[in-house]
């Protein structure tokens, strides 16, 4: 069953095509990530999913609805973080939560139940009375998700909502999106974080300039972009240049040696026996699976440090 689905949405402003004719589903209860650098269209899709900005062109479902005729429906089962806060600084956590339950006319008699959980599943609860202006960031996007959740949306959306956060923070508020899982909520998550998308995401979509690269698993990304294991080796002495020949497609860095391999242990065998055959000691080995990030190198000839310093890290 889809939660989303999405026909040639389209999106410009001027002569710019910001989103370009995008097509993709979403499953129940699925983590959907959409990832690309800055600039690339993932803050536009979410505006036109939510009902915050009108299609050029196309057509979207979301959560059986149809986002052009049907956005109240639409607005009254889904959350939203965005990427800003959009809560009140001058409102204490309470508040605000209770704010946002009157907007979306949660009854009376589950008003107050329904923050309290909110509150206790995201450690909020001793900083109820706080002023949301005085939270650390942290704490202020633990906030924002809870208010997202007032209303017990089916699906939710979530618009680079690590962005900024320290380190630990981030892999917090990772872990709650763990945990919405857990509780059947479909997620759409965009970022540019990669590492953010393949430790989350059930499938994702890599978009860039408007356009989507491919859909796909994590996994079967990596496939698809034949990407390679890594073998590093540290030698006990620069190899001689008869070894090199006898192992071609090594990369040589003083004594390191590195090979792309999809068979790491056959490789290991031959390049051990040769080191053992040249008089030298094998000082430290290391072997790195492929990542989302090698695929989505492959797979879009941009480097994620290109996405890192747009957003100034």
């Amino acid at each position: 069953m889809h939660s989303i689905v999405v026909e040639g949405l389209t999106k410009y402003y001027g002569d710019l095509c910001a989103v370009d004719h995008v097509s993709f589903t979403v499953d129940a209860g699925e983590v959907f990530g959409y990832l690309g650098p800055n600039g690339a269209g993932k803050t536009t899709t979410i505006r036109m999913l939510t009902g915050l900005t009108r299609p050029s062109e196309g057509r979207a479902w979301v959560a059986g609805y149809d986002i052009l005729n049907e956005t109240l429906e639409v607005k009254r089962r889904i959350g939203v973080v965005p990427e800003a806060s959009n809560l009140y600084d001058e409102l204490t956590v309470w508040e605000n939560l209770e704010f946002i339950s009157r907007l979306y006319h949660v009854p009376r008699a589950e008003r107050h139940r329904r923050i309290r959980e909110l509150l206790k599943l995201f450690d909020l609860w001793d900083r109820r009375d706080s002023r949301f202006r005085r939270l650390s960031r942290g704490l202020k996007r633990r906030a924002v998700l809870a208010a997202a959740l007032i209303n017990d949306p089916e699906i939710l959306f979530l618009d680079e909502p690590t962005t900024g956060l320290d380190v630990v923070s981030a892999r917090s508020l990772r872990g709650l999106v763990g945990r919405l899982r857990e509780m059947g909520k479909t997620i759409f998550l965009t970022t540019h974080y990669i590492e953010e998308a393949d430790q989350l995401c059930d499938r994702v979509a890599i978009i860039v300039r408007g356009r989507i690269r491919a859909i796909d698993t994590p996994e079967n990304l990596k496939l698809r972009a034949g990407v390679k294991a890594i073998l590093e080796v540290e030698l006990s002495d620069r190899p001689p240049a008869s070894l090199l020949e006898r192992l071609r497609g090594l990369e040589v860095e003083g004594r390191q040696l590195r090979v792309h391999t999809d068979n790491p242990q056959e490789i290991l065998r031959l390049l051990t026996g040769e080191i053992g055959r040249s008089g030298l000691r094998l000082l430290s080995l290391r072997s790195r699976s492929p990542t989302l990030e090698d695929a989505f190198i492959k797979l879009t000839g941009l480097s994620p440090e290109v996405m890192r310093r747009e957003k100034g890290i």
